[in-house]
């Protein structure tokens, strides 16, 4: 694959800019100046400097975002600033044929609520991980208004019924290990479902916190506004069928 060619699938530029990009020995390679943009090279793997920035060759890219309070999961986003600005440009101007440029976040978390977001370019992938069929277990820590008490966690598990839906949703999992903390698992996505299903109950979120997405958890050491690449093992089990 043409270095050129490499650049523009990570999202450097146009194929121009990128050839220029080389041209002017601004791309280097095992810390040796490439300025050839014909150069062929072995995709896969290639470990690069753009600018002085380092990159690695992702075909597709997949990643974790710890998303901050006050930031909205919209490329327009109307009130506060959105969570792509978090993002190195490449991430956010990485090609694809028919669909909007970049990657996108799998599902949405509100303005106010924090914690891990997946992004990727994969279509598939969002269209898999975004299907009711698939059941993609969600962990949410939830700081309550009210005590929590055993009747609203029975509730909790059993199912209520939401405002625009007269089938009950249920919590897959729920847990509280202090008075005002609950964790709770959900595996589908409503609209503010965790708000509405304490509000159900006859409580109120006060914060919320996503920790977990399949068997991918934000880790400690990820501060809010940093992403990561995910790695292989980390897609191949959120790929994995539903059991």
């Amino acid at each position: 694959m043409q270095l050129q060619d490499i650049l523009y699938s990570q999202g450097f530029g146009t194929r121009r800019v990128c050839a220029g990009l080389v041209q002017q020995g601004l791309v280097t390679i095992a810390g040796a100046v490439v300025d050839d943009p014909a150069t062929d090279l072995d995709a896969e793997g290639l470990q690069f400097t753009v600018q002085g920035t380092a990159w690695a060759y992702h075909e597709k890219a997949y990643l974790m975002l710890h998303k901050p309070a006050g930031t909205e999961c919209s490329q327009k986003p109307s009130t506060y600033p959105s969570i792509y600005t978090l993002l190195p440009s490449p991430l956010r101007l990485r090609p694809n044929k028919g669909a909007v440029q970049g990657v996108q976040a799998i599902g949405r978390l509100d303005q106010d609520t924090t914690g891990l977001l997946l992004l990727t370019d994969d279509g598939q992938f969002i269209h898999k991980m975004g299907s009711p069929k698939h059941h993609v277990p969600k962990v949410y820590e939830v700081t309550a208004k009210h005590p929590i008490d055993d009747k609203q966690i029975a509730r909790l598990l059993a199912g209520v019924v939401l405002d625009d839906d007269p089938k009950p949703v249920r919590a897959a999992a729920c847990e509280s290990d202090s008075p005002l903390h609950l964790r709770l698992t959900l595996t589908e996505g409503k609209y503010h479902q965790v708000k509405r299903m304490l509000a159900a109950v006859g409580n109120r979120v006060e914060a919320l916190h996503r920790s977990r997405i399949g068997t991918v958890t934000l880790p400690a050491d990820l501060a809010p506004g940093q992403w990561r690449w995910l790695a292989a093992d980390e897609v191949a089990t959120l790929r994995a069928p539903a059991k």
